[in-house]
């Protein structure tokens, strides 16, 4: 696959492509949708298939402070694509200046100039240009002016995860901030997945006999509801059953909410300064401050003996 940051990396010598744009974070099912059928129609007519997304999310540029939380990062966003058999992203940099471009003018400088667009495939509430002013009406008007298809995919209805409501990544945010992972995995089509680095903290998780790696999350990450989950750790080329905490750690009055990882049955294992990731699998457990110390630990030892169960069951 390629990978373009800005119109200037695009070849000069790029020919006609089927072209979808959109932020696609999460690349959620309704996603895959809209990426299949670029992908499909691209090799009927016998061109690439590229993805325009955007860096950092529009919402943040357009209005500070407001950037959603994210579900997947861009190289995770990338690999994901690469998989449906998309052959190039170009990643656009979102900035003040960029979003004042009118719908003509993204659709001259971008579609028709640099990716010279045979078609394009969008959702039915693609929105574009300043203000976000362009639609897809708009788009296929346009295209009847510079020569491109347009065509316009359905999303999925979800099941009990949305009570009908269409896959999107707000239905996604929704249900990851409220711990139901299961749901979430539902709409993605996979389980919602959480980078970050291991970096040392204040290493209780080894005084109670359950060692755990603090991962600290990228900028802006969708973390869960606070509670315990059954988890897979990524680390070291390894896949590992874990059992994953996220919250402020209320047994010893923590204030910094942090997400950490207990590799189950894994002893000896020193992640610090590694790039880990973590697959939610399911909720276990809201957190709780316990009467005593020696009550959590009875707790984790349950939590963990039920990690074991809920993962073998997803392996099954």
């Amino acid at each position: 696959m390629q990978r373009w940051c800005g119109l200037e990396d695009i070849p000069q010598d790029w020919g006609r492509s089927v072209v979808t744009i959109g932020s696609y974070d999460g690349v959620h099912r309704g996603h895959q949708l809209i990426l299949r059928h670029t992908v499909d129609r691209a090799r009927q007519l016998g061109v690439p298939a590229v993805v325009v997304t955007f860096d950092p999310h529009p919402s943040e540029v357009v209005r500070p402070g407001s950037h959603p939380p994210l579900l997947t990062p861009h190289q995770r966003r990338t690999e994901l694509m690469a998989d449906l058999g998309v052959d190039a992203v170009l990643t656009l940099p979102f900035t003040l200046e960029f979003s004042q471009l009118s719908p003509a003018d993204f659709v001259v400088k971008v579609l028709v100039e640099r990716l010279h667009a045979k078609a394009v495939v969008e959702g039915p509430n693609f929105r574009f240009g300043h203000k976000a002013a362009g639609d897809v009406a708009y788009l296929a008007e346009q295209g009847k002016t510079y020569d491109f298809e347009v065509e316009v995919v359905d999303l999925y209805v979800s099941g009990t995860a949305g009570g009908g409501e269409p896959f999107s990544s707000t239905l996604t945010r929704r249900l990851i901030a409220a711990g139901d992972v299961t749901g979430a995995a539902e709409v993605l089509g996979r389980p919602h997945r959480v980078h970050g680095v291991v970096v040392r903290g204040d290493q209780r998780g080894r005084e109670l006999g359950y060692p755990t790696a603090n991962v600290q999350t990228l900028p802006y990450t969708a973390v869960p509801a606070d509670g315990v989950y059954a988890s897979w750790l990524h680390a070291r080329g390894e896949k590992l059953p874990a059992a994953i905490s996220v919250g402020t750690n209320p047994q010893f009055d923590g204030i910094k909410r942090t997400v950490e990882a207990y590799a189950i049955d894994r002893t000896g294992l020193d992640l610090y300064g590694f790039h880990v990731a973590v697959d939610f699998l399911a909720f276990v457990r809201e957190q709780q401050k316990f009467d005593t110390v020696e009550a959590l630990v009875e707790q984790m030892t349950k939590d963990v003996q039920r990690c074991r169960e809920l993962i073998s069951k997803a392996v099954d």
